[in-house]
């Protein structure tokens, strides 16, 4: 069986900078060029091949020949040519994860006693599993011991482990992919964003999703179908798109209904292989005919949802387009609206600062009455969602006709919280807090019962990005993708967060006051009720008189 989880690491770092582009640090910076957030790369064009050592070269050549060689992991993943640059019986892990950093800003120490020294400038770090963070130092030392061998050249005794790659080459190199796994209901796919070589990705994909856990600060809050016994054959082929993926014998023992939620758990991953269109389930030399489990879509109705002076719903040119909701929402001088999947609520926040629940039936029940709150969110189990901005700890979820849930682990070392809002699936919860008097973007996992019943954020909370300017709204745009409103007046940005990867941050209109997302758009309202919708890098405005830009959160099945 491929053990992989340094091979991770190595694909998170190179397919996140897919999305940073070039330069610059993951959280700040210009628009760069790259893929969209929502886009899966193809097959690379081309496979580097690294130098091997060179005749005469000095021990600072063999240093950098050698991290230079780390974009080559090689048809077998051994990064083989790395090791040319070693000494026999030189110990190194290439799999214990990847430094990230700027191509150019390598210094290498002159040589002293065997030893060189390179300081570079980290973008990121990946650690053992292949999670993403952006670097918090601006820089760092890496020590290299070399020794002359009986040939007269040079070669690396000592060297630390792990992979050192610049930004430049991960674009071709590693590609993202997202394992699927279900949330507490069996109802959603939730994706775990990790990065692998392009090369062998269906391999990497099934061996991460079948034989080892999801991120750890996601864990409790996923289903995997696959049991503990059920393991997977060495390698997935894909042949004219078909994946043939080998689980053991024990397959043969596991249930219709569990097995259909497998299949539906591979096909889901395995397409984001690039080369994988159908995918063939096998225990040992048994095929498992079994069709994926049905499963909930999370899609959006690709028009802005909006609240004008004498309507709300979809707006379609001049035209708005009234849902059920809106004879009950047209009651509610409303400042903040999120909507259910079902659209058969709607939570809200009044102008007057009251967070209220609105039903179709007309009825407007005010199901938070404490002070300070902020705007609140709902999931698909019909809870809303509400806090006070300066009591992070009095994270509350309310249903319809119930007592109020406490929601334990929420945010314990934060001092305040601007903006929270849920994944469309209910299992994340995005939230701009402050803590140490600095904001930052953070997910954390929902923890749910297999009714859906919420009790608590599970730990540890994902630290997307550090905000250097106050920061006014968050929302999704898709199942993987966060957007954060920064600055205010003229310096008004869009900080665009993968959640597993970097930060694109753009110019957004002036006075942007709310943030909405819908199928891989972005739209912002201004202080003035314009309507602009992102295209590129730029905002031309679609409508004005809006009073509102609400939040959908799924469309009815």
């Amino acid at each position: 069986m491929i053990r992989r989880r340094g091979r991770v690491a190595a694909v998170l770092v190179a397919a996140a900078l897919v999305l940073a582009g070039c330069a610059g640090l993951p959280t700040t910076g210009p628009v760069t060029p790259g893929m969209p957030a929502d886009a899966e790369a193809g097959e690379p064009d081309f496979a580097f091949k690294p130098d091997s050592p060179q005749p005469g070269a000095t021990p600072e050549e063999i240093v950098d020949g050698f991290i230079r060689a780390g974009t080559g992991p090689g048809s077998d993943g051994r990064w083989e040519v790395a090791r040319e640059y070693l000494a026999p019986d030189t110990p190194w892990d290439p799999n214990a994860g990847v430094t990230v950093d700027r191509p150019g800003d390598r210094i290498f120490s002159e040589p002293a006693e065997g030893e060189v020294v390179l300081t570079l400038a980290p973008v990121a770090n990946i650690d053992d599993i292949g999670a993403y963070s952006p670097a918090e130092e601006l820089s760092a030392d890496l020590p290299f011991q070399l020794a002359l061998q009986s040939d007269g050249e040079w070669r690396i005794t000592e060297a630390p482990d792990g992979l050192v790659l610049d930004t430049s080459q991960f674009s071709t190199v590693f590609r993202r992919a997202s394992l699927m796994y279900f949330d507490s209901t069996w109802t959603f796919l939730v994706p775990d964003i990790r990065w692998f070589p392009a090369i062998n990705a269906a391999t990497y994909i099934a061996d991460a999703l079948v034989d080892k856990p999801p991120a750890p600060w996601l864990a409790a809050s996923v289903r995997t179908a696959f049991p503990e016994a059920v393991t997977l054959r060495p390698s997935v082929p894909v042949e004219e798109g078909v994946a043939e993926v080998v689980l053991d014998a024990a397959a043969l023992e596991v249930s219709p209904d569990i097995l259909s939620r497998m299949q539906a758990q591979l096909t889901a991953s395995l397409r984001t292989a690039g080369n994988v269109s159908t995918v063939e389930m096998w225990a040992g030399t048994t095929p498992l005919d079994v069709e994926p489990a049905a499963t909930r879509s999370t899609r959006v109705n690709s028009l802005p949802l909006v609240r004008t002076d004498d309507s709300f719903g979809f707006l379609s040119g001049d035209q708005v387009d009234t849902i059920e909701l809106t004879p009950a929402i047209m009651q509610v001088d409303a400042a903040a609206i999120q909507v259910s999947p079902d659209r058969d609520f709607a939570a809200v926040r009044t102008t007057g600062g009251a967070v209220v629940r609105v039903e179709t039936d007309g009825d407007v029940l005010e199901f938070d009455q404490r002070a300070g709150l902020i705007d609140p969110t709902v999931d698909p189990s019909g809870y809303s969602w509400s806090v006070p901005r300066d009591a992070p700890g009095q994270l509350a979820a309310f249903a319809a006709g119930s007592e109020q849930i406490a929601i334990a682990g929420a945010w314990p070392e934060a001092t305040q919280v601007a903006a929270m809002s849920l994944s469309r699936d209910g299992t994340r919860l995005a939230a701009i807090v402050v803590s140490g008097g600095r904001a930052s973007v953070q997910i954390s996992g929902v923890i749910r019962d297999g009714n859906g019943v919420p009790s608590a954020l599970g730990e540890p909370s994902l630290v997307l990005a550090t905000l250097p300017a106050q920061a006014t709204s968050v929302a999704w745009v898709d199942d993987v993708t966060v957007g954060v409103l920064t600055g205010v007046g003229d310096e008004s940005e869009l900080v665009e967060l993968l959640v597993g990867g970097p930060a694109i941050t753009t110019d957004a209109p002036a006075s942007s006051a709310q943030l909405a997302g819908s199928q891989g758009t972005w739209r912002v309202k201004d202080a003035d009720g314009g309507l602009f919708s992102k295209r590129g890098a730029t905002w031309p405005q679609t409508s004005a008189g809006i009073l509102v830009l609400a939040t959908q959160q799924g469309s009815p099945q």
